[in-house]
This record gives C-alpha cells, structure tokens and sequence, in this order.
C-alpha cells in the first residue's frame, strides 16, 4: 500500500483568502479511531490479519479524518471516497493531482475537490456507464410500446377476420352440429384475442408511465433538491454543448462563478436551516435574470455557476455586477428569531469561455478571479485577464 506525502501546510479556505473580523469554527470529530477490521466473526476466524495490515488501516483511516478536517471538507461518501483513492493510491491520477496541490500553495477546497473529482477517470467511466444505460433502458421502452401497438392493430385484424368468418358459416348450408361447433371455436378464439389485446393496452400504458417516470427522474437527476435550480451535472454538459456552439458560430460564451461572503459564519450565527433560507433566496435573485441568454445553476455548497450566451465579457460582467448590487440591497430577516442577517453579499468571477482552447481552462480562470475578488474584499465582481 502506497501513500502519499503528509499534507503538514495549513490551508485556508476560499473564505480565508481575504483578512475577516468574523470568525469562524469548525466541527471536531472524534478522536477516536474505528476498530478497522470489522468482519463476521465466522470470517475472522479463518482469516487472520496482520498487525502491520491492521495498523496501515488505521493510519489511512485517521489520515482521511486529519485531511478532511484540515480542509474543511464536507463529510460526504463521494469525498471520503476521494480522499482514501487519492491517499493510499488506488488513484494514481487523484494521487498526482493532490500532491501537485498541495506543492503549488493553491486552497484544497471543495470546489478544487469537485472538479478533481470529475476529472478522474475512473468516475468519468462509471458516469457515461449509467448515461449510456439509462438511455439504452429508454430506447427499450421506445420499442416495447412499439410492439404493444403493433400486437394490438394485429389482433384487431385478426378479430375482424374471424367476425367475417362467423357471419359466413351462419349462412352455409352445413350440418348444424358442425357450424354451431364452428361458431362456438370462432367465439372462443375471440375472446381469448381480445383478453391478449387488453393485457398489450395495458401493458403499453405501463409502459408509457415507466417511460415517463424515466424521464422525470432523469430530470430530477439535474436539479439541486434545496434551491431547484439545475445542479453541477447539468451544468456540465450545458457548458460542453454551448462551448462547442459558440465555436462553431463564433459567437462570444461568457462562464462565471459567484461565492456567498461569510457564509461558515452565517451558518455559526444563525444554523445551518437558516443558511440554507439564504441559499435559495441568492438562488431565487439569479434565477430572476435566467433567460435565454443566461443559464444559472448551483455549483455546490454556497457556490453558483453561470453561463451568459452571446454577450462578449465587458456586457456580461456588467449584467453579473448588476444582480449583485441587487443583492447587495436586499434585507433579510431570520424568520425564526426575528434578528436580521445583515447585509447577504456575494462575490464573484468571470472570464470569456472564447478564450481559451479548453473550456474548463475558463472555468480555472472564473475561480481564479472570484479568489481574487474575495481578496480584494468581497462584494464585487471580478473579471480575468
């Protein structure tokens, strides 16, 4: 088992880039470390492990602990996840990025983690594995309501032969034992095509629904549950498609970032509820320009992303700043206790996707300019280079 190097500098997070009279606290965990072998006793008594293997265990465990809490990183499966790839080097690609990090000085934060993240092969795999899924799942329900519809035009036909053949016999001048015999198979095969034709309608409306059903839960897939804006996976693929647009008719795409000021201390002052209250109401102003020049999205955490279509990056900063200085102005209560927040600011960056020959190279220099607005005393758009 290999590890990476110990992470000893301090980091500091986006909100630390800048001198804050506020401070801010931090959850401790436990100190206590997890017995690390926690198998079925049947199993423990075939099997037997090390001191060196159990030992190794627990100083990945506590290294994953002393990391997350080092960068005030979210405890969340996907990041734990990261993290224990990156530091025992399941990872080699994870290893290298955190390692070329932390030697660069740059903030190990939750958007750096993020974006690792997506970039590691491994999870770009197992994401088009399930998008590739889903739509071959779709595409087989396309066509089994396809064959219900077929099957059931088929046995309308058929029930109209027969009918016609019924009619026939009735005026034959056959025995008749033979043609009540005749009408009575007629008869029974006619009910047995219309109990087929019943269950492929409803098969066919199951079907329908479950296609449906699909097609919502890929929907809801793309959207934030607290603000119900569209989430970081939407706004990925939007930013691939409309990159490839605005090179194709050259045509300017403007991508920004903006960051909630103070934000850990709201959270401190006022808990994390009423920090999700302000989350969705810096959420609800964005919204407010989204149209069809603008497509807004929540980036993670209290972070937001947007893209700003045909508008070179003097107009879209100046639009940006605008919905700032909106939100500059606004008063918000705590319902709860009565006591107002104070004044609910955020900061931001921009950069013109054109730019660059990678659209995530934009994406870079969008963070860098909202550091740089953050340390230059937030409220206030910045614009890169």
């Amino acid at each position: 088992m290999s590890f990476l190097p110990n992470f000893n500098r301090n980091r500091r997070s986006r909100e630390d880039a800048a001198p804050s009279s506020q401070a801010v606290s931090h959850s401790v965990l436990d100190d206590g470390a997890p017995e690390a072998d926690q198998a079925p006793a049947s199993s423990r008594m075939t099997r037997t492990i090390s001191p060196l293997v159990r030992e190794a265990r627990r100083d990945l465990l506590e290294g994953i602990a002393d990391f997350a809490m080092k960068h005030d990183l979210d405890v969340t499966g996907a990041n734990l996840a990261a993290i224990c790839n990156a530091l025992s080097g399941s990872s080699s690609e994870l290893a290298e990025a955190f390692v070329a990090r932390e030697i660069s000085g740059e903030p190990i934060d939750q958007r750096w983690l993020d974006s690792v993240v997506r970039l590691d092969p491994d999870t770009n795999d197992r994401i088009a594995e399930l998008d590739t899924l889903m739509d071959q799942l779709e595409y087989s329900l396309i066509r089994f309501g396809q064959t219900a519809r077929s099957a059931a035009d088929e046995t309308n036909d058929q029930r109209g032969a027969l009918g016609a053949q019924i009619s026939e016999l009735g005026n034959t001048n056959g025995g008749p034992a033979d043609v009540s015999r005749v009408i009575d198979l007629s008869r029974t095969m006619l009910e047995s095509i219309e109990k087929v034709e019943d269950a492929m309608v409803k098969s066919q409306a199951e079907t329908e629904s479950l296609r449906q059903n699909l097609a919502k839960a890929r929907m809801e897939a793309d959207v934030d549950h607290l603000t119900r804006l569209p989430n970081r996976r939407a706004f990925e693929r939007r930013l691939v498609s409309e990159s490839e647009r605005a090179r194709v008719n050259s045509t300017p795409l403007c991508v920004a970032f903006c960051d909630v000021d103070h934000f850990k201390a709201v959270n401190d002052t006022h808990g994390h509820e009423a920090g999700d209250r302000i989350l969705c109401a810096v959420a609800s102003l964005l919204n407010s320009v989204a149209s069809d020049d603008c497509f807004v999205a929540r980036h993670g955490g209290e972070e937001f992303v947007l893209l700003f279509y045909g508008l070179e990056k003097d107009a879209a900063l100046q639009k940006f700043d605008g919905v700032r200085r909106a939100m500059a102005l606004k008063q918000l209560m705590n319902r709860e206790t009565g006591r107002p927040f104070g004044k609910v600011t955020f900061s931001g960056g921009l950069a013109l996707v054109n730019d660059y020959a990678d659209p995530r190279t934009a994406l870079e220099r969008a963070d860098a300019a909202l550091y740089e607005a953050k340390a230059a005393g937030r409220n206030r758009i910045h614009a890169a280079d």
